[in-house]
């Protein structure tokens, strides 16, 4: 239970929502428990105040009507007050959640990722932690409105006769103590067969839809299919056996509760505190104990779902309470300023390596390179696929970590830099474009700095409006004269993932990302990757006019615009086998001659 400790000490932030949920739960309960009361008690006074003319006249109709219509009224109120104010703490507590799961999962680097399929860690940060709201709603909040009604209800009822109350309330916290163990015990593994269940279902749909090119091309669509059919298969059937659990408790508490009903018949009917015969007293009494089975109900079903709260939060925290693999000096005032980039004897692998490996240097995938970048030169960084060269600009921007070697910004090494000095000082156009459901503004605006941090409101219109002008212009320079039809051009929608936009619109977006930004290195890894001659050529020649006086490490596996490198160096097998200008490694290197054949 340990587990749930992190989780639990965020409720401290909504604690006014969450008390008045509670607050109102009990109000709901007391006035269910008072109006069947009441009603029971009506109905039979009514009844023998009936038997003569006499008691018919002196009955009182009024005050108990008046009562019944009363509580029914506050019943239906707090009841929805309870549902807006239980929902409302528990939406901003996942929202809480998921920011402080964001906040803990943001540092990690690529190495604490490694071996975490995609699929699975969307299923942590979505499916699970929506799986941690059952704490407040379906266990903290039942669990507690329940008990403190049963004190209520104990005082209530010692006020009329002390020994009932003692028999009634005796005999529902039994059934509050011991139920809610039986039914976890009987619910545990149920409930994590559904949350393995749904995970393994998730992560091979996704998988099988990121991957159906691939898929469809080598012609596994049956095997992928069966897979997902027999894991669909495994998930129903741990939905049937919970709800088959489900059914057993709520039979299970309808039982307790009937018999505590039969006890509570047999102890009032001798008499109810001073009133012999009990009469309407008696009534009250079976009516009052009917209507406890409101605050019994969610208990049996509550303890059902802590075990997939256990096991949810389990995963969450192996996620999330990871130490950073790569760490950032935080005292640093250091900034990248001119450009400089050099990299000494530089070497890296991604996994581990025995010591025979290290020995042998047989484990990396990058051995001892080294090559220097003086500011506003031009490099480029040619290799076939798996060579190592988006490997090397991994580690420049400290996404791994170099096993041995030095990687030096402006002569000092990129560990003594705070993240936001090093990424303020380097824009990076990776080989995939990462576009997020939004706007075309919003998609532009990750790249500048907030408008909304200004301080007055008049300051962020203006801002705003220069702002939307240079994206305009930024747009409008990377040839994305399409998206700019009409006034509301950038609060055109783009869609999950770009998906409204084509393959080389989306290129083109992410280089306008990188003209927006005015860092002094330009790191760009196939940034013209899927695009046509044509197409490339004019998105080089942007990147090159707007890094005329940056520093500039390209990677490619092509020839394009290789004449305007200084010096271009080709990789091969995690080394750099030979380095010189365009024109010299055409007229001695044979690797180099043939793509430039391929390229013609």
């Amino acid at each position: 239970m340990k587990v749930l400790l992190p989780f639990i000490k965020l409720f401290k932030h909504q604690w006014l929502m969450m008390l008045t949920g509670l607050v109102l739960s009990i109000t709901t309960l007391m006035a269910g428990i008072g109006l069947l009361s009441l009603s029971g008690w009506f109905l039979s006074a009514t009844a023998v105040a009936g038997l003569s003319a006499a008691t018919a006249m002196m009955f009182n109709y009024f005050t108990p009507a008046g009562g019944v219509r009363f509580l029914s009224i506050v019943r239906t109120a707090s009841r929805y007050g309870e549902r807006l104010a239980t929902h409302e703490a528990t939406f901003k507590l996942l929202t809480q959640l998921r920011c402080w799961a964001w906040a803990k999962l943001l540092p990690l680097s690529a190495s604490n990722m490694q071996g975490v399929r995609q699929g699975d860690l969307l299923n942590r940060l979505v499916a699970d932690i929506d799986t941690l709201d059952h704490l407040y709603l379906r266990l903290v909040t039942p669990m507690a409105a329940s008990f403190l009604m049963l004190v209520v209800l104990y005082f209530f009822v010692a006020w009329i006769d002390a020994d009932l109350a003692l028999i009634l309330c005796g005999s529902l916290l039994l059934v509050w103590l011991l139920l809610p163990g039986v039914f976890y015990f009987l619910g545990r593994n149920p409930g994590i067969e559904i949350l393995e269940s749904k995970r393994a279902y998730r992560v091979q749909v996704l998988e099988f839809v990121h991957g159906l090119a691939e898929i469809s091309l080598f012609g596994a669509q049956d095997r992928f299919r069966a897979n997902l059919a027999e894991s669909e298969t495994k998930l129903l059937d741990s939905q049937r056996a919970m709800a088959n659990v489900t059914a057993l408790s709520q039979g299970g508490l309808i039982l307790c509760h009937g018999l505590v009903v039969v006890l509570m018949l047999y102890m009032a009917a001798s008499g109810v505190g001073e009133h012999l015969p009990p009469g309407p007293m008696l009534a009250m009494v079976v009516f009052m104990t009917l209507a406890c089975i409101e605050m019994l109900m969610p208990v049996a079903g509550a303890f059902q779902h802590l075990s997939a709260c256990v096991s949810a939060a389990e995963r969450v925290n192996d996620l999330v309470e990871q130490e950073p693999g790569i760490t950032f000096n935080t005292q640093s005032d250091c900034r990248v300023t001119r450009g400089e980039l050099v990299l000494e004897n530089v070497s890296f692998s991604y996994e581990q390596a025995t010591v025979e490996q290290a020995e042998t240097d047989t484990a990396n995938v990058i051995h001892g390179v080294s090559l220097s970048i003086q500011p506003g030169q031009k490099v480029a960084l040619l290799g076939q696929t798996g060579c190592g060269k988006s490997s090397l600009l991994s580690l420049i921007t400290r996404e791994w970590q170099a096993n041995s070697g030095r990687i030096l910004l402006d002569g000092i090494e990129t560990d003594q830099f705070t993240l936001a000095a090093l990424t303020d000082g380097i824009t990076l156009v990776s080989q995939r474009i990462y576009l997020f459901s939004g706007t075309l503004r919003d998609n532009l605006a990750l790249a500048q700095p907030m408008v909304e941090r200004l301080p007055t409101r008049a300051e962020r219109k203006a801002a705003k409006a220069a702002n939307d002008e240079l994206l305009i212009a930024v747009l409008q320079r990377v040839g994305l004269h399409e998206l700019l039809k009409g006034e509301a051009a950038l609060d055109t929608w783009i869609g999950e993932g770009g998906r409204q936009l084509s393959g080389g619109e989306q290129r083109r977006i992410g280089v306008a990302r990188a003209l927006l930004r005015d860092a002094p290195v330009l790191l760009l890894d196939e940034p013209t990757e899927g695009l046509d001659k044509r197409t490339e050529r004019e998105i080089l020649q942007v990147l090159f006019e707007f890094a005329k006086d940056k520093s500039v490490l390209m990677i490619s596996h092509r020839l394009t615009a290789m004449e305007q490198m200084d010096v271009i160096h080709l990789m091969e097998e995690g080394k750099l086998r030979v380095s010189g200008s365009h024109k010299t490694l055409l007229a001695q290197d044979e690797y180099y001659g043939s793509l430039n054949h391929q390229l013609s």
